[in-house]
């Protein structure tokens, strides 16, 4: 029975011993209340009654967002200023005995560092110089906590809250400036409608410019075509009538006319001019004796 009891007793001191470090974690031990180890992640086993875990010790970075500070500008402007820290444990001992509650530490040296740092500053100078100061808070910071086994990774201004008559005044001059973009944006706005509107009359003169010049190109070329058609039209008529009179004086020739029918012909064409408008006929001395004329047709109209 009592062996059961030991035995229970045993496993139960053993279990209660057996310690698992997560992972990213450290644990600094102890032995007599003196510093003994840091354990890293993995299976440990702590000697009983003599051992004991002092510290459990996050080596993931951390993310701390202390409350707003109050700060005075060269200036003297005061300021409210809200800061972010992001910091990551390196050496679990030092962390451990270096500084009462490091937390409370590094806020208290955050808020000295940036007082001593927006010291030395005009007010325009601070709210354009974030990532200046954010330079140098980390690295003023990291430097002063390396004795704490704590690397500061950086720092951020979260918000920086000037008095309420500066911020009425900052607000002024940003609505100021909004107005004045704006109203340059409109400027250029309606130049450039009225360059697109110039640029389309032009483009609209220049198109109706060229219809106007291919349209009378058309019309020039119409008015060619006709004449030249015209002409051919004519030229042809001559032609045809030049071929049909010498046609007609081919046909003559192989005919052999006698001297009456060539009479006749004469009296034909005599007739035409006649009938015509001039005021002045010559008469050929061949056809001056009518008499003779006469008796020659008679002939002919006999035959």
């Amino acid at each position: 029975m009592w062996i059961f009891i030991i035995a229970i007793l045993v496993i139960v001191i053993i279990a209660r011993n057996v310690i698992i470090v997560p992972q990213a974690h450290a644990y600094v031990v102890e032995r007599f209340g003196i510093f003994d180890s840091v354990w890293n992640a993995g299976f440990h086993f702590k000697v009983p009654f003599v051992s004991r875990v002092a510290k459990k010790v996050s080596l993931k970075e951390q993310v701390v967002d202390f409350p707003p500070q109050p700060v005075i500008t060269r200036d003297n402007v005061t300021m409210q200023i809200d800061t972010v820290v992001f910091f990551q444990v390196t050496d679990p001992k030092l962390f451990t005995y270096g500084v009462e509650r490091p937390i409370n530490a590094i806020e208290n040296l955050t808020a000295t560092t940036l007082r001593n740092i927006i010291g030395d500053m005009e007010l325009d100078h601070t709210l354009t110089s974030r990532d200046t100061i954010n330079s140098q808070i980390t690295s003023l910071l990291d430097e002063a906590t390396d004795r704490w086994g704590i690397k500061i990774n950086r720092v951020e201004l979260k918000n920086i809250i000037p008095p309420s008559e500066i911020q009425d005044a900052m607000e002024k001059q940003m609505k100021a400036e909004r107005e004045r973009r704006e109203s340059i944006l409109r400027a250029e706005g309606e130049k450039r409608s009225q360059i697109l509107v110039a640029e389309g009359e032009k483009e609209s003169a220049i198109l109706r410019a060229q219809a106007e010049k291919e349209s009378a190109i058309l019309r020039a070329d119409a008015v060619k075509e006709q004449k030249i058609r015209e002409a051919e039209g004519e030229a042809m008529a001559i032609m045809t009538v030049q071929k049909a009179l010498a046609d007609g004086i081919t046909v003559l020739n192989e005919s052999n006319p006698s001297k009456q029918v060539l009479t006749l012909k004469s009296l034909e064409a005599f007739q035409k001019v006649a009938d015509g408008k001039a005021t002045k006929i010559i008469i050929p001395s061949e056809i001056q004796n009518l008499s003779g004329l006469v008796t020659s047709v008679q002939e002919l109209v006999k035959q």
